[in-house]
Protein backbone atom coordinates (compact mmCIF):
# COMPACT_ATOMS: atom_id res chain seq x y z
CA UNK A 1 0.00 0.00 0.00
CA UNK A 2 1.11 3.61 -0.88
CA UNK A 3 2.21 5.40 2.00
CA UNK A 4 0.57 9.15 1.50
CA UNK A 5 -0.77 12.10 3.03
CA UNK A 6 -3.97 11.92 0.40
CA UNK A 7 -4.76 8.41 1.62
CA UNK A 8 -8.07 8.25 3.68
CA UNK A 9 -9.73 11.51 2.56
CA UNK A 10 -12.39 10.25 0.85
CA UNK A 11 -15.25 12.72 0.74
CA UNK A 12 -18.06 10.94 -1.07
CA UNK A 13 -18.52 6.87 -2.44
CA UNK A 14 -19.01 6.88 -6.08
CA UNK A 15 -21.28 4.95 -8.32
CA UNK A 16 -18.63 4.66 -10.55
CA UNK A 17 -16.40 1.71 -11.71
CA UNK A 18 -14.25 0.32 -14.13
CA UNK A 19 -12.24 -2.67 -15.62
CA UNK A 20 -8.57 -3.09 -16.93
CA UNK A 21 -8.00 -3.78 -20.06
CA UNK A 22 -5.77 -4.42 -22.55
CA UNK A 23 -3.06 -1.39 -22.62
CA UNK A 24 -6.18 0.86 -21.04
CA UNK A 25 -9.13 1.33 -18.77
CA UNK A 26 -12.69 1.39 -18.85
CA UNK A 27 -15.15 3.15 -17.23
CA UNK A 28 -18.92 2.69 -16.15
CA UNK A 29 -20.84 5.70 -14.81
CA UNK A 30 -24.20 6.25 -14.29
CA UNK A 31 -25.61 7.24 -17.87
CA UNK A 32 -22.61 6.51 -19.82
CA UNK A 33 -19.42 3.86 -20.20
CA UNK A 34 -15.98 5.08 -21.53
CA UNK A 35 -12.96 3.08 -22.26
CA UNK A 36 -9.54 4.57 -23.11
CA UNK A 37 -6.64 3.02 -24.44
CA UNK A 38 -2.88 4.15 -25.29
CA UNK A 39 -2.35 3.17 -28.71
CA UNK A 40 1.18 1.67 -30.44
CA UNK A 41 1.98 5.32 -31.15
CA UNK A 42 1.28 6.77 -27.65
CA UNK A 43 -2.00 8.64 -28.54
CA UNK A 44 -4.81 7.45 -25.96
CA UNK A 45 -7.81 6.71 -28.08
CA UNK A 46 -11.21 7.22 -26.13
CA UNK A 47 -14.49 5.59 -27.04
CA UNK A 48 -17.78 6.48 -24.97
CA UNK A 49 -20.99 5.20 -25.58
CA UNK A 50 -24.45 5.38 -23.77
CA UNK A 51 -25.50 2.81 -21.23
CA UNK A 52 -29.08 1.19 -22.09
CA UNK A 53 -31.63 2.00 -19.47
CA UNK A 54 -29.28 4.43 -17.54
CA UNK A 55 -30.51 6.61 -14.64
CA UNK A 56 -33.83 5.01 -15.05
CA UNK A 57 -32.72 0.67 -15.43
CA UNK A 58 -35.57 -1.71 -15.65
CA UNK A 59 -37.22 -3.52 -12.63
CA UNK A 60 -34.64 -6.55 -12.46
CA UNK A 61 -31.62 -4.47 -12.49
CA UNK A 62 -32.87 -2.38 -9.22
CA UNK A 63 -34.20 -5.22 -6.98
CA UNK A 64 -31.97 -5.79 -4.53
CA UNK A 65 -31.01 -9.61 -4.70
CA UNK A 66 -32.33 -9.91 -8.15
CA UNK A 67 -30.36 -7.08 -9.39
CA UNK A 68 -26.89 -8.89 -8.36
CA UNK A 69 -27.67 -11.58 -11.30
CA UNK A 70 -28.02 -9.47 -13.98
CA UNK A 71 -25.52 -6.49 -13.34
CA UNK A 72 -22.87 -9.39 -13.00
CA UNK A 73 -23.47 -11.20 -16.26
CA UNK A 74 -23.91 -7.63 -18.18
CA UNK A 75 -20.65 -6.66 -16.39
CA UNK A 76 -18.95 -9.65 -17.68
CA UNK A 77 -20.22 -9.17 -21.04
CA UNK A 78 -19.38 -5.48 -21.03
CA UNK A 79 -16.00 -6.10 -19.93
CA UNK A 80 -15.24 -9.36 -22.39
CA UNK A 81 -16.63 -6.60 -25.18
CA UNK A 82 -14.08 -4.06 -23.75
CA UNK A 83 -11.00 -6.64 -23.72
CA UNK A 84 -11.59 -8.03 -27.28
CA UNK A 85 -11.82 -3.85 -28.72
CA UNK A 86 -8.71 -2.70 -26.76
CA UNK A 87 -6.77 -6.01 -28.11
CA UNK A 88 -7.89 -4.77 -31.80
CA UNK A 89 -6.48 -1.08 -31.08
CA UNK A 90 -3.13 -2.60 -30.65
CA UNK A 91 -2.74 -4.22 -33.72
CA UNK A 92 -1.05 -2.05 -36.41
CA UNK A 93 -0.03 -2.58 -40.10
CA UNK A 94 3.30 -4.73 -39.72
CA UNK A 95 1.43 -6.91 -37.22
CA UNK A 96 -1.07 -8.25 -39.87
CA UNK A 97 -0.02 -11.26 -41.71
CA UNK A 98 -1.40 -13.66 -44.92
CA UNK A 99 -4.60 -15.24 -43.18
CA UNK A 100 -3.63 -19.11 -43.63
CA UNK A 101 -7.28 -20.82 -46.26
CA UNK A 102 -8.62 -21.78 -43.23
CA UNK A 103 -9.11 -18.01 -41.54
CA UNK A 104 -9.61 -17.04 -45.18
CA UNK A 105 -12.59 -19.59 -45.41
CA UNK A 106 -13.91 -18.28 -42.28
CA UNK A 107 -13.74 -14.80 -43.32
CA UNK A 108 -15.51 -15.85 -46.72
CA UNK A 109 -18.31 -17.72 -44.90
CA UNK A 110 -18.77 -14.84 -41.96
CA UNK A 111 -17.62 -12.07 -43.24
CA UNK A 112 -17.95 -9.03 -40.48
CA UNK A 113 -19.81 -11.63 -37.86
CA UNK A 114 -16.10 -13.33 -37.83
CA UNK A 115 -14.90 -11.65 -34.57
CA UNK A 116 -18.08 -11.54 -32.93
CA UNK A 117 -18.36 -15.29 -33.26
CA UNK A 118 -14.66 -15.87 -32.47
CA UNK A 119 -15.23 -13.47 -29.55
CA UNK A 120 -18.29 -16.03 -28.40
CA UNK A 121 -16.79 -19.30 -28.60
CA UNK A 122 -13.55 -17.51 -26.20
CA UNK A 123 -15.85 -15.89 -23.74
CA UNK A 124 -17.66 -19.80 -23.46
CA UNK A 125 -14.25 -21.79 -23.74
CA UNK A 126 -13.24 -19.33 -20.60
CA UNK A 127 -16.51 -19.97 -18.82
CA UNK A 128 -16.51 -23.46 -19.12
CA UNK A 129 -12.83 -23.30 -17.59
CA UNK A 130 -14.03 -21.61 -15.15
CA UNK A 131 -16.65 -23.61 -14.38
CA UNK A 132 -14.43 -26.65 -14.17
CA UNK A 133 -11.78 -25.12 -11.99
CA UNK A 134 -14.08 -23.84 -9.60
CA UNK A 135 -16.88 -26.54 -9.46
CA UNK A 136 -15.60 -29.39 -10.69
CA UNK A 137 -11.88 -29.79 -9.42
CA UNK A 138 -12.70 -29.16 -6.09
CA UNK A 139 -15.18 -31.49 -5.63
CA UNK A 140 -13.01 -34.13 -7.58
CA UNK A 141 -10.23 -33.90 -5.78
CA UNK A 142 -12.01 -34.43 -2.20
CA UNK A 143 -13.72 -37.46 -3.58
CA UNK A 144 -10.29 -38.97 -4.83
CA UNK A 145 -8.63 -38.24 -1.38
CA UNK A 146 -11.94 -40.47 0.01
CA UNK A 147 -11.80 -43.25 -2.11
CA UNK A 148 -7.83 -43.42 -1.38
CA UNK A 149 -8.54 -43.04 2.43
CA UNK A 150 -11.36 -45.74 2.08
CA UNK A 151 -13.53 -43.40 3.90
CA UNK A 152 -16.32 -40.63 3.43
CA UNK A 153 -15.63 -37.57 5.75
CA UNK A 154 -18.60 -35.11 7.15
CA UNK A 155 -20.35 -33.10 4.66
CA UNK A 156 -19.82 -30.10 6.00
CA UNK A 157 -16.05 -30.97 7.03
CA UNK A 158 -16.28 -31.36 2.62
CA UNK A 159 -17.92 -28.12 2.01
CA UNK A 160 -15.40 -25.85 3.87
CA UNK A 161 -12.32 -27.46 2.40
CA UNK A 162 -14.17 -27.32 -0.46
CA UNK A 163 -14.46 -23.35 -0.68
CA UNK A 164 -10.84 -23.11 0.92
CA UNK A 165 -9.49 -25.21 -2.41
CA UNK A 166 -11.70 -22.70 -4.65
CA UNK A 167 -10.15 -19.95 -3.12
CA UNK A 168 -6.50 -21.64 -3.06
CA UNK A 169 -7.10 -21.83 -6.48
CA UNK A 170 -8.29 -18.64 -7.31
CA UNK A 171 -5.30 -17.12 -5.00
CA UNK A 172 -2.45 -19.60 -6.86
CA UNK A 173 -4.12 -18.79 -10.40
CA UNK A 174 -4.42 -14.88 -9.63
CA UNK A 175 -0.67 -15.03 -8.78
CA UNK A 176 0.91 -16.99 -11.39
CA UNK A 177 -1.02 -14.50 -13.86
CA UNK A 178 0.43 -11.76 -11.82
CA UNK A 179 4.25 -13.26 -13.32
CA UNK A 180 3.32 -12.92 -16.59
CA UNK A 181 4.86 -9.70 -18.30
CA UNK A 182 1.58 -8.80 -20.14
CA UNK A 183 -0.48 -9.35 -17.13
CA UNK A 184 1.76 -7.31 -14.93
CA UNK A 185 0.82 -4.48 -17.12
CA UNK A 186 -2.89 -5.39 -16.93
CA UNK A 187 -2.32 -5.09 -13.10
CA UNK A 188 -0.67 -1.68 -13.36
CA UNK A 189 -3.68 -0.33 -15.38
CA UNK A 190 -5.91 -1.87 -12.60
CA UNK A 191 -4.35 -0.35 -9.77
CA UNK A 192 -4.36 3.29 -12.09
CA UNK A 193 -8.39 2.86 -12.36
CA UNK A 194 -8.68 2.27 -8.26
CA UNK A 195 -5.82 4.77 -7.70
CA UNK A 196 -8.37 7.33 -9.81
CA UNK A 197 -11.32 7.00 -8.80
CA UNK A 198 -10.26 7.27 -4.89
CA UNK A 199 -8.66 10.55 -6.14
CA UNK A 200 -12.52 11.18 -7.49
CA UNK A 201 -13.89 10.36 -4.89
CA UNK A 202 -11.61 12.37 -2.30
CA UNK A 203 -12.89 15.40 -4.67
CA UNK A 204 -9.16 16.18 -5.24
CA UNK A 205 -7.61 17.78 -8.83
CA UNK A 206 -7.40 14.50 -11.17
CA UNK A 207 -3.59 14.57 -12.05
CA UNK A 208 -1.26 11.70 -12.66
CA UNK A 209 0.65 13.46 -9.36
CA UNK A 210 -2.63 13.56 -7.29
CA UNK A 211 -4.00 10.12 -8.44
CA UNK A 212 -0.35 8.78 -7.47
CA UNK A 213 -0.85 9.24 -3.64
CA UNK A 214 -4.21 7.01 -3.27
CA UNK A 215 -3.93 3.88 -2.22
CA UNK A 216 -4.76 1.15 -5.20
CA UNK A 217 -7.08 -1.14 -3.27
CA UNK A 218 -10.92 -0.67 -3.75
CA UNK A 219 -13.60 -2.45 -1.62
CA UNK A 220 -15.82 -2.75 -4.80
CA UNK A 221 -13.14 -4.31 -6.90
CA UNK A 222 -14.47 -7.57 -8.78
CA UNK A 223 -11.46 -9.50 -6.83
CA UNK A 224 -13.60 -8.81 -3.60
CA UNK A 225 -16.35 -9.66 -5.57
CA UNK A 226 -15.14 -12.91 -6.58
CA UNK A 227 -14.05 -13.61 -3.39
CA UNK A 228 -17.21 -12.74 -1.66
CA UNK A 229 -19.00 -15.60 -4.45
CA UNK A 230 -16.33 -18.43 -3.77
CA UNK A 231 -16.71 -18.09 0.37
CA UNK A 232 -20.60 -17.21 0.52
CA UNK A 233 -21.06 -20.84 -1.44
CA UNK A 234 -19.47 -22.66 1.32
CA UNK A 235 -22.82 -21.80 3.57
CA UNK A 236 -24.88 -21.78 0.56
CA UNK A 237 -23.96 -25.47 -0.67
CA UNK A 238 -24.31 -26.50 3.38
CA UNK A 239 -27.36 -24.94 4.15
CA UNK A 240 -28.91 -26.65 1.03
CA UNK A 241 -26.86 -30.29 1.43
CA UNK A 242 -25.89 -30.77 -2.29
CA UNK A 243 -25.61 -34.33 -2.14
CA UNK A 244 -21.72 -35.85 -2.41
CA UNK A 245 -23.48 -38.87 -4.19
CA UNK A 246 -23.22 -37.78 -7.60
CA UNK A 247 -20.39 -35.47 -9.10
CA UNK A 248 -21.94 -34.10 -11.83
CA UNK A 249 -25.21 -33.55 -10.45
CA UNK A 250 -23.83 -32.13 -7.28
CA UNK A 251 -21.80 -29.54 -10.37
CA UNK A 252 -25.49 -28.91 -11.46
CA UNK A 253 -27.13 -29.04 -8.35
CA UNK A 254 -23.96 -25.82 -8.00
CA UNK A 255 -24.48 -24.43 -10.89
CA UNK A 256 -28.51 -23.55 -10.17
CA UNK A 257 -27.52 -21.76 -6.89
CA UNK A 258 -25.00 -19.56 -8.03
CA UNK A 259 -27.43 -17.00 -8.70
CA UNK A 260 -28.38 -17.24 -4.82
CA UNK A 261 -24.90 -16.92 -4.24
CA UNK A 262 -24.13 -14.15 -6.84
CA UNK A 263 -26.97 -12.12 -5.57
CA UNK A 264 -25.88 -12.23 -2.22
CA UNK A 265 -22.30 -11.41 -3.25
CA UNK A 266 -23.18 -8.54 -4.92
CA UNK A 267 -25.43 -6.91 -2.36
CA UNK A 268 -22.73 -7.19 0.35
CA UNK A 269 -19.96 -5.28 -2.28
CA UNK A 270 -22.78 -2.82 -2.86
CA UNK A 271 -22.71 -2.22 1.31
CA UNK A 272 -19.26 -1.87 1.02
CA UNK A 273 -19.58 0.31 -1.76
CA UNK A 274 -21.76 2.62 0.13
CA UNK A 275 -20.80 2.10 4.25
CA UNK A 276 -17.19 1.87 5.57
CA UNK A 277 -17.50 0.39 9.34
CA UNK A 278 -16.44 -2.69 11.26
CA UNK A 279 -18.90 -5.19 9.67
CA UNK A 280 -17.96 -3.94 6.02
CA UNK A 281 -14.32 -3.84 6.78
CA UNK A 282 -14.22 -7.28 8.23
CA UNK A 283 -15.53 -9.16 4.76
CA UNK A 284 -14.01 -6.82 2.43
CA UNK A 285 -10.36 -7.49 4.31
CA UNK A 286 -10.05 -10.64 2.35
CA UNK A 287 -10.82 -9.15 -0.92
CA UNK A 288 -8.26 -6.05 -0.21
CA UNK A 289 -5.60 -8.32 0.42
CA UNK A 290 -5.98 -10.67 -2.73
CA UNK A 291 -5.46 -6.96 -4.26
CA UNK A 292 -2.45 -6.87 -3.14
CA UNK A 293 -1.67 -9.49 -6.54
CA UNK A 294 -4.64 -7.96 -9.26
CA UNK A 295 -3.14 -4.82 -8.41
CA UNK A 296 -0.22 -3.11 -9.40
CA UNK A 297 1.64 0.35 -8.43
CA UNK A 298 0.70 2.11 -12.48
CA UNK A 299 2.96 4.27 -14.16
CA UNK A 300 2.17 8.04 -15.33
CA UNK A 301 0.95 7.10 -18.53
CA UNK A 302 -1.49 4.35 -17.10
CA UNK A 303 -2.81 6.49 -14.96
CA UNK A 304 -3.74 9.29 -17.72
CA UNK A 305 -5.72 6.68 -19.28
CA UNK A 306 -7.61 5.93 -16.69
CA UNK A 307 -8.30 9.66 -16.00
CA UNK A 308 -9.33 10.18 -19.63
CA UNK A 309 -11.86 7.07 -19.27
CA UNK A 310 -13.14 8.42 -15.66
CA UNK A 311 -13.61 12.17 -16.88
CA UNK A 312 -15.45 10.65 -19.87
CA UNK A 313 -18.24 9.28 -17.45
CA UNK A 314 -19.00 11.83 -14.52
CA UNK A 315 -22.28 13.21 -14.79
CA UNK A 316 -23.17 17.08 -14.89
CA UNK A 317 -24.70 16.76 -11.59
CA UNK A 318 -22.46 14.90 -9.10
CA UNK A 319 -25.42 14.24 -6.78
CA UNK A 320 -26.62 11.51 -9.40
CA UNK A 321 -23.44 9.96 -8.61
CA UNK A 322 -23.33 9.93 -4.78
CA UNK A 323 -24.65 6.40 -2.99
Amino acid sequence: MSSNSNAGKEKFKSKIGGQAVIEGVMMRGIDKMSMANRLPNGEIDIDIWEIKGGKNPAWYRKTPFIRGIFNFVTSMLDGYKCISKSVDKQMTDEDEEEPTKFEQWLEDKLGDKLMPVVSGISMVVGVALALFLFMWVPSALIKLVEHIAGTEFNAVVKNIIEGLLKIGIFVGYTALTALMPDMKRLYEYHGAEHKTIACYEAETELTPENVKGFVRFHPRCGTSFIFLVLFISIFINTIFRISWASLPLRVLCKLALLPVVTGIAYELIRLAGKYDNAFTRIFSAPGLWIQRITTREPETDEIECAIAALKAVIPENKEDDKW
